[in-house]
């Protein structure tokens, strides 16, 4: 498996990844790529671990994500399965396993001060952090035909992921309001949603 770990993590990782997933019994599968999520957690019926996590995610984001779902795992074993996914529990045991990685021997230099400010109250996602999310796009692999919905021009009509189709509005504080063009109905949009721009 740390063969394996090779491909997907930055090389100073693979060892501490693999001491936490033999540590806590996860069972790992890197699947293919599913669009609304980056990673998973199950515990499975037999009482083990099942961890997935996107095969297509750079290894900076592969990372991230590999040890939030590991701390999902460490969080509900110390402290019950009643508490909620992703809240003070879950937070601080992020916070303490993503410390040993936040180091310039793993992460590019100019991540570094993106992921302290992450960490100081860490998120559900890493993709709900802009900045963050923007920065990690930018070691992914391959070029897409997508953009960012900040960088179009209010009034541009754009496709998501889904198919559905969309006119950008006006921002409001964080995010951008969006009407579906199909049902009128108005959304609300991450400035760092990909989308792709229909000419």
């Amino acid at each position: 498996m740390d063969k394996t770990l090779q491909k997907y993590l930055p090389e100073t990782a693979v060892a501490p990844c693999w001491a936490l997933i033999k540590q806590n019994n996860v069972h790992l599968k890197i699947v293919n790529e599913r669009v609304t999520r980056h990673g998973d957690y199950r515990r499975m019926p037999s009482g083990a671990h099942r961890i997935t996590v996107n095969a297509s995610l750079n290894k900076y984001r592969f990372l991230i994500t590999l040890v939030h779902e590991i701390a999902h795992l460490v969080a509900f074993e110390k402290f019950g399965r009643r508490i909620k996914p992703h809240g003070q529990e879950w937070k601080r045991t992020f916070q303490y396993m993503m410390l040993p990685f936040i180091r310039p021997e793993i992460f590019p230099s100019q991540l570094l001060p993106l992921l302290a400010n992450h960490f100081r109250n860490p998120k559900a996602s890493s993709s709900t952090d802009a900045k963050l999310s923007i920065a990690l796009k930018a070691f992914d692999h391959g070029e897409t035909d997508n953009t960012y919905i900040f960088e179009v021009p209010t009034g541009s009509v754009f496709r998501i992921y889904n198919g559905k189709i969309f006119k950008k509005g006006h921002r409001r504080v964080k995010r951008y309001e969006c009407v579906e063009v199909a049902t009128g109905r108005l959304y609300l949009f991450q400035p760092n949603a990909e989308v792709e721009l229909i000419n």
